[in-house]
């Protein structure tokens, strides 16, 4: 019997659930980038007849013994002319398990900025090596852009296997050397495989050429790998695009969702004006559906009238992006005219477009070894990390969590070009790179702290007391901030100067840029401590009550204010006590996944080992544990006037 003849209908209805990846190539000069491409189309039938007869006299014109697939993606005269890519290159093709968009992307150091641009979209990088020139400083510094655009899965092509003999040792020498450089990047999902765009071996169909490689040909790893799990399907954001009013009975805002699901009923906050409302409708392209998720652009119309125009956004009341003014971020500068801080460019951020200025140039990156260099300016291509100010808040999120909510693009006002692309980054936190040159303007050993006449003695002597810092640890509900107040209003009415740094106030404020993951309760705690040594140098006594779930972050506290000050008292409630006292209703919205980290439920609390004190708050009321802490402060010494 012949082989079924499958109708063109039945292909279709196949390929219309087929996902779709996009992926882009890149790596050093003449490494085989666009070979490669036009091998996997040419071998996977992505090209058209009238694509290939274009193709095979292109080749003969230019003299070409076979056909030179590279003219596939190298559509520029001058592209053709030097044999390399200048310009990113897009081409479609499509496979009965997967639809595909390939960016063809530089290779020249001169075109750095396009390489980024082209992978900025991408799910998956191919970074080709040349097996017989071995790891390059452009392979590592592509490799590090990718990183940096939050690409998690990444294909080391070892090409020209045909020019090294197809020899298992030189695959495997720039396996390890590779590897060595990656240990620094940020890269979950890292693949070699050896091949050769020139002959066709291991790009569509595994090679007999090279027994001893065992995994798959690359167009089946393409086909395989799994993308689906790194969208953010969690954080709702729906930065609005457009109001649309086609007639007084109807008002849509339109946009595309970049991250989460959004369903119909759904409680939703508008931002900046906090005012909530819910999802009265969803619109799709086919009509009204019940939800919708990223990246789906939709029509949104909701159940109460609220000034919402371009630039706002739509989140979950639980579940909110940072609101910033100021902004860390990892930037890679594409402009000719170097990057000068102080400058006031157009920043384009979602659907927002506000004014900004780079207000610190913290350092440059050199990607070939990761570490971290002084500089003044950021030069063309050249990646640094730095401060930029807004002229209104930002609502966004960490690149890793978000890519569309933690990028944002630089355009200079005056030439309308884009001059950077920034990854925001979580506060504090620093990429994987060395520490900086000896003598850097980034090191800070070299900064002295200001000292007045007024000496420590003297504030005793006036205020009668000798400065301390009561941090109160505990869980949500023990009581810390019930008792802080307490506290304070007693050593008020003895006569001592005190003060009380609360976790809910400081968050409101100091704070108010940082979200509440481990690094950002880090620098929190950071903060509050800094502030309290700060306030105990004027001679105050300071109460803090903040959660501080980590042993090591209430340990760096106590660093920073210093052993003879810092009084840890922990509040020792149980769970069950703690959430019978929730007013707020935290816990509850915890246990029901609206909160993410909270401690206690979903995130550990680490108790303290040796406090100076541990009131069991669970079981007595809160005067009697601020009169415990008045007591100890008494007895040691801390009232000797």
């Amino acid at each position: 019997m012949g082989a079924a003849i499958v109708k063109p209908e039945e292909l279709l209805m196949r390929s219309r659930g087929a996902e779709l990846l996009r992926f882009s190539t890149a790596g050093s000069v003449d490494d085989g980038k666009s070979t490669l491409i036009g091998r996997l189309l040419y071998e996977a039938r992505g090209l058209y007849e009238d694509q290939l007869a274009a193709l095979k006299k292109d080749s003969a014109r230019f003299k070409r013994e076979e056909l030179d697939l590279s003219f596939v993606t190298d559509g520029l005269k001058a592209e053709r002319e030097q044999g390399i890519t200048i310009d990113v290159a897009y081409r479609y093709f499509s496979t009965p398990r997967r639809h595909f968009i390939i960016a063809d992307t530089p290779g020249h150091e001169q075109y750095t900025r396009n390489m980024a641009t082209g992978a900025s979209t991408a799910d998956l990088a191919i970074v080709l090596i040349d097996a017989q020139k071995g790891v390059l400083p452009q392979s590592r510094l592509h490799a590090f852009i990718s990183s940096l655009l939050g690409i998690k899965h990444l294909v080391v092509a070892v090409n020209k296997m045909d020019l090294a003999g197809y020899s298992e040792d030189v695959f495997r020498s720039i396996v390890k050397d590779f590897d060595a450089f990656s240990e620094k990047l940020n890269i979950q999902d890292l693949v070699y495989i050896p091949l050769s765009a020139l002959k066709g071996d291991n790009v569509v169909k595994r090679s007999g050429r090279m027994p001893w490689y065992e995994g798959p040909p690359l167009l089946s790893h393409l086909e395989s790998v799994h993308i689906l799990s790194d969208r953010n399907l969690v954080d709702l954001r729906f930065p609005v695009q457009y109001v649309l009013r086609p007639d007084t009975s109807f008002r849509g805002y339109c946009g595309r969702l970049a991250g989460g699901v959004l369903r119909r009923g759904d409680e939703l906050l508008a931002l900046p004006s906090q005012r909530r409302t819910r999802v009265r409708s969803i619109t799709g392209a086919g009509g009204e559906v019940e939800y919708a998720f990223a990246p789906q652009s939709v029509a949104v119309t909701l159940e109460d009238e609220l000034d919402v125009t371009r630039g706002d956004m739509l989140v979950h009341p639980a579940n909110l992006p940072q609101i910033r003014r100021e902004v860390e971020a990892l930037l890679v500068w594409m402009d000719r005219e170097p990057l000068t801080p102080g400058k006031v460019y157009w920043l384009k951020h979602t659907t927002q477009l506000l004014k900004c200025s780079v207000a610190r140039l913290q350092f440059r990156i050199d990607p070939g070894t990761l570490s971290r260099r002084d500089a003044a300016v950021l030069n063309l291509n050249e990646i640094g990390r730095v401060t930029v100010q807004c002229f209104r808040p930002v609502f966004c999120d960490e690149y890793s969590k978000n890519r569309q909510t933690g990028s944002f693009i630089l355009i200079d006002p005056l030439t309308h070009a884009t001059a950077g692309a920034g990854m925001i980054i979580e506060r504090g936190s620093l990429p994987a790179t060395d520490h900086p040159a000896e003598g850097s303007a980034a090191d800070s050993r070299f900064l002295l702290p200001g000292e007045g006449t007024v000496s420590p003695g003297d504030r005793e002597r006036l205020l009668k007391q000798k400065p301390a810092t009561v941090w109160l640890t505990g869980l949500s509900g023990s009581g810390k901030s019930t008792v802080a107040y307490e506290l304070e209003r007693k050593l008020m009415a003895a006569g001592r100067l005190c003060c009380v740094l609360d976790g809910d106030n400081i968050r409101c404020g100091l704070s108010r840029d940082l979200d509440f993951s481990p690094g950002g309760r880090r620098e929190n705690i950071r903060r509050v401590a800094e502030v309290a040594r700060l306030l105990n140098e004027a001679g105050l006594i300071v109460i803090t009550a903040f959660i501080s779930p980590c042993r090591e972050d209430r340990g760096q506290a106590g660093k920073i204010i210093g052993s003879g000050r810092f009084i840890e008292v922990f509040l020792d409630a149980s769970v069950e006590v703690c959430e019978k006292r929730d007013a707020k209703g935290l816990y509850k919205k915890a246990r029901a996944g609206l909160i993410k980290e909270f401690t206690g439920v979903s995130a550990p609390y680490e108790a303290p080992e040796a406090p100076a004190l541990r009131l069991k708050t669970g079981e007595e009321p809160a005067g009697l544990s601020a009169e415990h802490i008045r007591l100890y402060l008494e007895q040691n010494g801390f009232f000797k006037f």
